[in-house]
């Protein structure tokens, strides 16, 4: 008896019936449901894979946000490592150079800032409760009939709903720094990753390329380049948006003081709205408050109101020219995308969150579009010794 006559035992002639009965079954569906439920598992399989990775950084949010900062550090201070180098510095020179004189730098802004606060916070202490008592007098007084129990009540309301909106902001930076000792380590990751970045940075990307099998390699490769050069544009871009942002601000409410007789804390305020625009469309919003709420304690109505047109202004310029021209060029992400992405951030992982959304948004769109382009087929494995994290 030859082979294709033998007879199919009972198990076998199951399964083929079985799949008969899948194939008709499937046959009866329209087109459209089942080429909905081929992408329905397909992207359940992806949110699934996003939502595990989403929950594995927030596990491991004090080790990853120190990574983070350190790599945008890196990004930051690697061309000016390379600049030191082409002009014959030596490459530990140029380094220290380069860490040393960033932290010179953040010290003495800090230190700035500090002794300004120090020296006109308590004339600031002393008008804001003239001026609240001025406000709580005239709400005693307006048609609205309000009484002391009434505006304490509704003070306590609001501070209750600030409190409320502000903790998943705030959440990310406790949960990070609730203790000096969580600084601290911060802080010392942070500074020695940005020191390894600097000083091998070729050695870390031929480690983490290695780890892939020899035909991806080329692709891992190019698109770590492409994200890299992406992360760079972004930090510089963001650094002169953010200097607009603080010079604009701040000098708005220099003029305001000229008119006004002298606006406090000026310096304060231009580093504080410097330091929020890293935050993309809603950082220098935010900060730009506090020069509001200066003029309008320190001022009076009306300079406050000039002081939050200033705002304004310079976040429609931000938001009208800035970003879309500028940024949009550097990191390829549309102004949408950027308002969501910080959002979402914000939302899932607060102000580190919110920091991060563009930065991570604009590399990863760079990486998938450089994978799925194809371009890298055509490569051979790249040599890993000649590989450099730098534009």
């Amino acid at each position: 008896m030859t082979i294709g006559s033998r007879k199919r035992t009972p198990a076998a002639v199951a399964s083929v019936e079985a799949h008969e009965t899948r194939d008709r079954a499937e046959a009866t569906l329209p087109v459209g449901m089942r080429i909905a439920a081929a992408w329905s598992w397909r992207l359940l399989l992806v949110a699934g894979v996003v939502a595990l990775f989403i929950f594995l950084i927030g596990q491991l949010r004090e080790i990853v946000v120190p990574f983070m900062v350190a790599t945008l550090l890196a990004a930051l201070l690697v061309p000016f490592v390379k600049f030191l180098q082409r002009h014959r510095w030596p490459k530990g020179l140029a380094v220290a150079v380069a860490e040393v004189g960033l932290l010179v730098v953040v010290a003495g802004l800090v230190v700035l800032v500090v002794f300004q606060v120090r020296d006109g916070f308590p004339d600031l202490q002393k008008q804001s409760v003239q001026a609240y008592n001025q406000f709580k007098e005239y709400l005693l007084q307006s048609p609205l009939h309000l009484t002391n129990s009434d505006i304490n009540d509704y003070l306590g309301q609001a501070l209750t709903a600030i409190q409320k909106d502000s903790q998943a902001l705030l959440s990310g930076v406790v949960s990070i720094g609730s203790s000096a000792g969580h600084v601290l380590a911060g802080f010392l990751l942070t500074l020695f990753a940005t020191l390894f970045m600097l000083i091998d940075g070729k050695g870390i990307w031929s480690w983490i390329t290695r780890l892939f099998p020899r035909k991806a390699r080329p692709a891992v490769d190019g698109a770590g380049r492409a994200g890299w050069v992406t992360l760079t544009n972004f930090v510089r871009v963001q650094i002169f948006v953010a200097f607009v942002d603080a010079v604009g601000i701040g000098l708005g409410a220099w003029i305001v003081g000229l008119f006004f007789g002298g606006f406090p804390l000026v310096i304060p305020i231009a580093i504080a709205v410097f330091l929020g625009s890293f935050i993309p469309v809603i950082g220098a919003v935010f900060t730009g408050v506090l020069a509001v709420f200066v003029a309008l304690v320190y001022l009076n109505p009306l300079a406050a109101l000039i002081m939050l047109g200033v705002v304004i202004l310079v976040q429609q310029i931000e938001g009208h020219v800035l970003q879309p021209f500028i940024m949009g060029t550097a990191v390829r992400v549309h102004p949408l995308a950027v308002v969501f992405s910080v959002a979402a951030g914000g939302f899932l992982a607060g102000i580190p969150g919110a920091l991060f959304a563009v930065p991570v948004i604009a590399t990863l769109n760079v990486i998938v579009t450089f994978i799925a382009r194809g371009t890298w087929r055509e490569t051979t494995e790249p040599d890993l010794k000649d590989v450099v994290l730098d534009a």
